[in-house]
């Protein structure tokens, strides 16, 4: 039986999961803790990825050379950047570039140097099962954050999501990035700290990868306060129901 990795960057977005897993087995590696067992009758490995892309490749890295997992899915909180992707959405990625990749002019910018690409495109099979997943979950009757009258329920997304080594916190800053990718032709939905670097290493190790991001916050000058709420409150419970509902599919 083949076994996929759940990965997150914060334990608060997949402690449900913990607590669901059966026959676990902790194992230290890399300076990390690894859990193995089973959920819905599935091997799965969960780990924390840590915070940024060096932390997060290492992880990735170690579960396909030490644990040799079948597929990677990243499961976690993100800002919304594009117009119409609200906090409580979710981004399903179509794929994922590094926003503050700058080699040129040697290279175009955002272009990943010897790689002759900027965008890293998901598993598209995965991504539909997860895309599927997470729609069914967010369909569900209490589902969705407490909403008021004439506000629409919260939306699932899929597309393009940025990754770099900066939290993103002023509305200002928001607006230049996108400004500035989509100069690139790169329309990015949501910006986040990891998974373009889960998904070079995925690329490098041919493992497929897809990955999930509920948007915690705006990107904008509210973000440090949305996201520490969110993080404690919301992102376990998204993970959980979706990771459940993407296994249950496998």
């Amino acid at each position: 039986m083949t076994r996929t990795a759940i990965l997150s960057a914060l334990i608060e977005e997949q402690h449900g999961l913990l607590e669901l897993l059966q026959r676990p087995q902790k194992i230290r590696h890399a300076g990390r803790d690894f859990w193995l067992g089973e959920l819905h009758g599935k091997k799965v490995v969960l780990a924390l990825s840590r915070i940024g892309k060096v932390a997060a490749a290492t992880t990735a890295a170690a579960l396909i050379e030490q644990f040799g997992v079948a597929r990677i899915v990243f499961t976690g909180v993100a800002g919304g950047l594009a117009p119409g992707v609200q906090v409580g959405d979710v981004v399903v990625a179509s794929g994922f570039v590094q926003h503050d990749m700058d080699a040129s002019p040697i290279f175009p910018r955002y272009e990943l140097p010897l790689y002759g690409r900027s965008l890293i495109a998901c598993d598209a099979a995965l991504s539909a099962l997860l895309f599927e997943a997470a729609g069914a979950y967010l369909a569900r009757a209490g589902a969705c954050f407490d909403a008021p009258p004439g506000v629409a329920a919260h939306r699932v997304h899929r597309g393009l999501i940025a990754s770099g080594d900066r939290f993103v916190s002023a509305a200002a800053e928001s607006v230049a990035l996108r400004s500035a990718l989509q100069s690139a032709g790169h329309e990015a939905l949501a910006v986040e700290m990891e998974g373009a670097a889960v998904a070079q290493v995925c690329l490098d190790y041919g493992v497929p990868f897809a990955a999930v991001r509920t948007i915690s916050d705006r990107a904008d000058d509210q973000a440090h306060g949305d996201f520490a709420l969110f993080v404690q409150t919301v992102a376990s419970r998204y993970a959980e129901h979706m990771v459940q509902a993407l296994l249950e599919k496998l």
